[in-house]
């Protein structure tokens, strides 16, 4: 896993990201390919399709994750059919019905993270079960919040599918990792490493 830390402005460093980001913009730099502060949608594919996903959930991804954040973290901007994420206000799409883990301001949380094994981890302590991050997602849920069910119920189905272990569990290193975005840096470069591998033995 790429090394990470937290420094007292509760921002977390690791290789290849900018430290005065929040966490919540470290999440997302990942898919800012270029590094220009913004985010289209070709850039969300290409990032999806990086950490290993097919071309349907890339595309997916890149529809459902722009167009519903784009308008939201350009307040003020006229809508934009390119739909465009601004990545220094990430924070403002921040989505209900959530962990909590991200405070308002896209700072990371301990007490709240750490709060996500204790009430659901109970097969074990350290990793979730498929049914364990359901029932986590839907305690989280605030009434009516209908489109805040389907963000977390999408972000958590994703993560489950990719990054459970052999016997079907969420590591909770995984799970923190994906907070800081180190994560996603590690899928790609694996998947990288492996499609080298692969073309030399051809």
């Amino acid at each position: 896993m790429a090394s990470s830390s937290v420094d007292s402005n509760n921002s977390i460093s690791h290789d290849g990201v900018d430290a005065n980001q929040n966490v919540l913009q470290k999440h997302v730099a990942f898919f800012d390919i270029n590094k220009d502060g913004i985010i289209y949608p070709s850039e969300t594919f290409h990032g999806f399709r990086a950490i290993g996903c097919g071309y349907f959930l890339s595309t997916f991804a890149a529809i459902f994750i722009n167009v519903g954040l784009s308008g939201k973290t350009r307040p003020g901007k006229f809508p934009s059919l390119l739909f465009p994420i601004e990545v220094k206000n990430i924070q403002k799409a921040k989505h209900g019905s959530d962990s909590g883990v991200y405070d308002t301001e896209g700072r990371f949380v301990p007490s709240k993270f750490e709060e996500i094994f204790s009430k659901h981890a109970h097969s074990n302590s350290n990793s979730l079960t498929s049914d364990e991050l359901m029932g986590m997602v839907k305690a989280n849920r605030v009434p009516k919040d209908y489109a805040g069910w389907l963000a977390s119920y999408v972000e958590w189905k994703i993560l489950y599918i990719l990054c459970k272990d052999k016997n079907g569990l969420l590591p909770k290193d995984t799970i923190r990792a994906v907070y800081d975005g180190s994560l996603f840096e590690q899928m790609a470069k694996e998947k990288a490493s492996a499609g080298k591998k692969d073309s030399s033995s051809v």
